[in-house]
């Protein structure tokens, strides 16, 4: 659930803190009065692209950050132990920073983060849902991912597409034996001279470390056999060596003993000191003994690593990657030499990877068409709650051609009126009655996929193209939506308004000669001229007034 959201030079915005609370949170004000600013600011924790223009004029950078309580799903565990952020276990304090240069910066819980990373995390706070999102219905491909989690699908469906992607490698692989004979020679040549070039460096894993390592020792020879002799003559070889100074002093401790017994323990620390001494001692003397310059060894090691580089150069970023590189060019030659024996045993996975698929695949698609049957009833049923008693909908799954989505084509068909052809929704759907099907699939499958629904729903422009009957419809449903998840609504519609448990009014004010935008939570009374404007216009009547209060009354009733 979004507790807070707080906007600084973003756009015409000085500065907002809004203070979200459960329930049906309703933002109204009048056009270009920047009520759209909310709903962007907050796609933008969620991992929207940011840009200069964000920013308001005069100012170095534009600041937008949102305090969410966030259950702690292992989703979300992992999500944050996997980017290092140390789980405060409380409210998560999300942050974007835009420069004027276009330049922007993410934090979650202080830390800094990538909008890729948002992105992931956004389902555990948010969903938002605008005009964008209704040309999206559009696609045949979200439609198919909207079934699926209907469906409760995401696991059944990911291994379909590891079936089918290894269906294609075996079906590339074969592919690769079918190639002609001038072909297979050209690519036996190719392959055998790659072999044989890093054959003839025979690199070992971890090889390159290790003499980078030697040849920085050979090459500091002479500074590493001065520091280790200073050291060396400073432990022990001197009159003035620690080791003497260590021996001087137990022997006084040892005089100091004879009187007074307290100095013990302190004793027994020094002669374990000197003893400490002594060894660093012998392991810088064995070190020496060991250290001595030898420049046709460096000459070769350098030789050794040069080798190396070229191979990384032409056959990976690192020797393990040279290494997999020459497994794999070995693999194609014995493949295409023993063409006929691979291919019967390749011939054999295929069938099998194939058989997997389809076993995986048709249990996807019988999944698809039992939710597709059910999910079409649902969204009726709450079409008629928003006024479309009178429109079929219906989930169409067939047959197609193999995908790593699986074998179904998803289309959502919709007829506005009984007896007449179900048609694609892209083709048939107005835009206000594609925005109450966006809400009524958005109410069947939200409530669907999690008990506790979305945390937050963020609703803009879901009132486009309704009015009357309908915008009433609507804001019954959003209230019922909100008895689940926190619903953040942007309207135009006094009577969507009328159904706020928390009304936030958007104006313009000007301040020092300049125009920002202000927002502020309504109190009752303030309420009533708020939805009695938007019924009559800066002139608020009377009659305008008594209207105002009924949807506020209605509204409370449905509560």
């Amino acid at each position: 659930m979004l507790l807070e959201l707080l906007v600084e030079n973003y756009a015409v915005v000085e500065q907002a803190r809004i203070r979200f609370q459960e329930g049906l949170n309703i933002l109204t004000g009048e056009t270009g009065s920047g009520k759209s600013i909310v709903v962007d600011s907050l796609s933008l924790l969620l991992g929207a692209r940011a840009s200069a223009e964000m920013v308001r004029t005069g100012e170095a950078r534009a600041r937008v950050s949102g305090i969410f309580a966030v259950a702690r799903t292992a989703e979300v565990s992992t999500l944050l132990e996997e980017a290092g952020i140390d789980d405060p276990e409380e409210d998560l304090i999300i942050e974007r920073e835009i420069s004027a240069n276009g330049k922007s910066r993410a934090f979650v819980a202080n830390r800094p983060v990538t909008t890729a990373f948002l992105r992931q995390l956004a389902p555990a706070l948010g969903d938002i849902h605008g005009q964008n999102e209704q040309q999206l219905l559009a696609a045949p491909q979200l439609q198919r991912d909207l079934l699926d989690d209907y469906a409760n699908a995401a696991g059944l469906r990911a291994s379909v597409a590891a079936a089918y992607a290894e269906w294609r490698d075996v079906s590339r692989r074969l592919e690769e034996l079918e190639i002609n004979e001038q072909e297979k020679l050209r690519l036996l040549d190719l392959w055998s001279f790659q072999r044989k070039e890093i054959e003839a460096v025979q690199p070992e894993r971890g090889e390159d470390e290790a003499l980078e390592g030697e040849r920085k020792i050979l090459q500091n020879v002479t500074r590493l056999q001065e520091n280790a002799n200073a050291a060396f003559s400073l432990l022990y070889d001197s009159s003035e060596s620690a080791a003497t100074q260590v021996r001087q002093a137990i022997k006084k401790l040892d005089e100091l003993l004879r009187i007074d017994g307290t100095f013990e323990e302190t004793a027994a620390t020094l002669r374990q000191a000197g003893v400490l001494i002594d060894e660093a001692a012998y392991a810088l003397r064995d070190y020496l003994g060991k250290l001595e310059g030898d420049p046709a060894r460096l000459e070769d090691v350098e030789a050794r690593l040069e080798a190396l580089d070229r191979l990384k150069r032409k056959y990976g970023r690192t020797l393990e990657d040279v290494i997999a590189f020459r497994e794999d060019v070995a693999r194609r030659i014995e493949e295409v030499e023993n063409a006929s024996e691979h291919r019967s045993a390749l011939e054999r996975k295929r069938v099998e990877a194939a058989n997997r698929y389809e076993k995986l695949a048709s249990e996807l698609s019988r999944k698809r068409k039992e939710a597709a049957a059910t999910l079409s009833k649902r969204v009726e049923s709450e079409l008629k709650g928003l006024a479309m008693a009178g429109t079929q909908f219906q989930v169409s799954v067939n047959e197609s051609e193999w995908t790593a989505a699986g074998i179904d084509e998803v289309v959502f068909l919709v007829s506005p009126n009984r007896g007449e052809e179900l048609k694609p929704l892209q083709k048939i759907a107005s835009g206000g009655e594609l925005s109450r099907i966006a809400l009524a699939l958005k109410t069947a499958i939200g409530t669907t996929v999690r008990n506790t629904g979305i945390p937050t729903l963020v609703f803009d422009e879901v009132d486009a193209g309704v009015g009357g009957a309908a915008a009433a419809a609507v804001g019954k449903r959003l209230k019922l939506l909100s008895r689940a998840s926190q619903v953040i609504c942007v309207t135009h519609l006094a009577q969507i308004a009328g159904f706020a448990d928390h009304h936030y009014a958007v104006s313009k004010r000007e301040k020092k000669g300049r125009i920002t935008t202000q927002i502020e939570e309504l109190e009752r009374e303030q309420r009533a001229r708020e939805i009695g404007r938007m019924l009559s216009g800066e002139q608020i009547t009377a009659e305008a007034l008594r209207h105002a209060e009924q949807l506020i009354q209605a509204g409370m009733s449905s509560s």
